[in-house]
């Protein structure tokens, strides 16, 4: 049984052009993701999809039972596969992910989706905490511009900031095709 587990973090309809938070790169993140999740499939790795759900029924976006919650259809969990529903950027805070990761003896897990600076990055970092290997597939991943003190921070800085942050101490960042060649 493999000990390695792929979790798929928020690649939602919101985070499309259609969706109330669209994200710059969320096509070719869409793309890698899916032969990510292909790959993974293939070798017998766990694929575990996550989706968030506001839990604040003033937020305007990712609303439960709207079309934005929705998993796209180019990621779509497969029958059996679990599928976790948090309200919080760390995808272990308040979820069953760990326990279901423990219970079929996962060692290492690859993190691809979405937003790079919110959910990639705490999930990252919780599942690098908890003791599990990690890693981080970066260009299955995106995010959108950022404003901090009336300064516009493009997308790919932000992205990029967050990447380095990530491989400088909590996993190792690599791209779809490194991902795909590792044995």
């Amino acid at each position: 049984m493999s000990k390695k587990a792929v979790v798929v973090v928020d690649l939602q309809n919101e985070y499309l052009p259609t969706g109330k938070l669209a994200l710059e790169g969320i096509d070719e993140a869409l793309g890698n993701a899916a032969r990510v999740i292909a790959d993974a499939r293939t070798r017998g790795d766990l694929v575990v999809n996550v989706r968030h759900e506001s839990s604040d029924p003033a937020m305007p976006f990712f609303q439960p039972g709207t079309d934005g919650v929705r998993i796209h259809a180019a990621v779509a969990p497969a029958a059996g596969e679990p599928v976790i529903v948090k309200n919080f950027p760390n995808s272990f805070l308040k979820t069953d992910l760990k326990d279901i990761l423990d219970k079929n003896g996962i060692e290492e897990v690859t993190v691809v989706g979405a937003m790079s600076h919110m959910c990639i990055d705490a999930t990252t970092r919780a599942a690098s905490d908890l003791g599990y290997r990690t890693k981080v597939v970066h260009d299955a991943c995106a995010t959108r511009d950022l404003e901090f003190k009336g300064v516009t921070v493009p997308a790919a800085q932000v992205h990029n900031a967050l990447m380095s942050a990530l491989a400088f101490g909590y996993a190792a960042v690599i791209s779809t095709d490194e991902y795909l060649a590792a044995p």
